[in-house]
């Protein structure tokens, strides 16, 4: 069921809203292999009624499971907006849609966690990525009388002569 306000009930007074929202009503197509969206979106809102629209304030905790991109471990990551704030208009030609007298609040509070997924999912930021297997002789291998500045790629180009 997705997260709906009343109209009615704001005409009234302000609303409060608190609980979860299971991860499937928040659709979030994720094309990232990395990012997993498993668990419920927490919400504490406060919804009140301007003109001509609604402002809806509060605290959106979300927990994605990850795939660090760098060590490939699987982790936890607790995405949290905190003071989260979101002006819906009622009126105009970007008006939400109304239906029973209620607003669906899901896909204001979905564009807005998407916006935080991270970018490049890493488990610790100290994390040094999967440990490289010594096969062979070691790249720094220097080749009988060849010294450190003809083994660089820069000593190539000094001997270009303009």
């Amino acid at each position: 069921m997705p997260l709906t306000v009343n109209l009615r009930h704001l005409e009234a007074d302000d609303v409060h809203l608190e609980g979860e929202l299971p991860a499937s009503e928040l659709d979030l197509e994720s094309r990232d292999e990395v990012i997993r969206a498993a668990k419920p979106l927490v919400y504490d809102l406060e919804v009140q009624k301007l003109e001509g629209g609604l402002l809806v304030q509060g605290e959106l905790r979300f927990v994605l499971d990850c795939d660090c991109v760098r060590c490939l471990k699987s982790f936890e990551f607790p995405l949290e907006l905190h003071d989260w704030a979101c002006h819906i208009p009622l009126e105009g030609e970007e008006k939400a849609p109304v239906a029973n007298d209620c607003v669906d609040l899901t896909p204001y509070i979905r564009e807005d966690i998407l916006l935080a997924y991270p970018q490049h999912p890493v488990c610790e930021p100290e994390c040094g990525g999967l440990r490289k297997a010594s096969v062979g002789k070691p790249r720094n291998a220097k080749k009988a009388g060849q010294t450190d500045a003809s083994a660089s790629a820069w000593a190539e180009l000094n001997k270009l002569k303009f």
